[in-house]
């Protein structure tokens, strides 16, 4: 997981920090070794001299003074080689120092650049993250924004569910009438069927009851047109037979008429619901 950006920032102060604190260690390293070779060869330097003073309080006789007197030459002579020689090295010594300190101020030139372009990467970033963060209050903004609609839609879809629910079990009861209601018109038009076959078949026979009383007036009105031989007994007799028969036709006739009549009134009374 990535560090946040001020802890990251706070590590390379801090890392830079320590690097220009340590740019002049080796410098003050080579100091201090060169004070410390300064004191011990001021030490041994005093040491000669006590050695040099002691040799010439304690020559007594001319021999003695001249051997002493030599013997304080050579060793002026060993002192003054031994300061030329040290001189040397520590000219040398200075020289490095000299040369270490210009290529430590060349690094701190180096640092400090680096440093100025850090601390402008550095600024660029903290710019960026000030975006950033103000991107992310709007994002956060129209996040909580979109899950109140969300809420909204989600209790809108529930009062629509809950209207569904509700009219389809509206329907469900429409459609359970609907299919009564067709059984029963089924009912009642097989019923309505039924009665108009009835009379159908009633009105058939009356019918049939007319053609038959229709053909027996024919079969007498024949014989009496057949029969020659007794005029009056005939005449007599075709009377009253053709009283009768008319007397029926017309009883007939207006029977089946009114039952017609009847039957077709019957029929139109009726509603096609039976």
């Amino acid at each position: 997981m990535a560090e946040p950006a001020w802890q990251e920032l706070l590590r390379l102060r801090l890392v830079e920090r320590n690097a220009k604190e340590s740019a002049f260690a080796s410098i003050i390293e080579q100091y201090r070794r060169l004070a410390q070779q300064t004191k011990l060869l001021k030490e041994r330097n005093n040491s000669l001299l006590r050695a040099v003073k002691t040799v010439g309080s304690s020559a007594s006789s001319s021999t003695l003074n001249v051997v002493g007197a030599g013997d304080s030459d050579g060793v002026k002579s060993a002192y003054i080689a031994s300061l030329e020689s040290q001189i040397s090295s520590l000219r040398d010594e200075l020289a490095t120092v000299y040369k270490t300190q210009g290529q430590n101020a060349q690094r701190l030139l180096a640092m400090t650049e680096t440093l100025r372009e850090k601390e402008e990467l550095a600024r660029l970033d903290s710019e960026n993250l000030r975006k950033a963060r103000e991107e992310v209050a709007v994002l956060r903004k129209k996040v909580d924004q979109h899950n109140e609609l969300m809420a909204e839609k989600d209790r809108t879809a529930q009062v629509l569910m809950d209207e569904i629910n509700t009219l389809q079990l509206e329907l469900s009861q429409i459609e359970e009438r609907n299919q009564i209601l067709t059984k029963d018109n089924a009912k009642l038009l097989q019923r309505w069927l039924d009665a108009k076959q009835a009379e159908a078949n009633k009105l058939n026979e009356a019918n049939e009851f007319y053609e038959d009383m229709r053909s027996r007036h024919q079969a007498v009105l024949n014989w009496r047109d057949g029969s020659q031989s007794d005029a009056d007994a005939q005449s007599v007799s075709q009377g009253s037979v053709s009283g009768k028969a008319e007397g029926l036709d017309n009883g007939i006739s207006a029977g089946t008429r009114d039952g017609m009549q009847s039957l077709a009134e019957k029929g139109a009374s009726r509603t096609p619901n039976g």
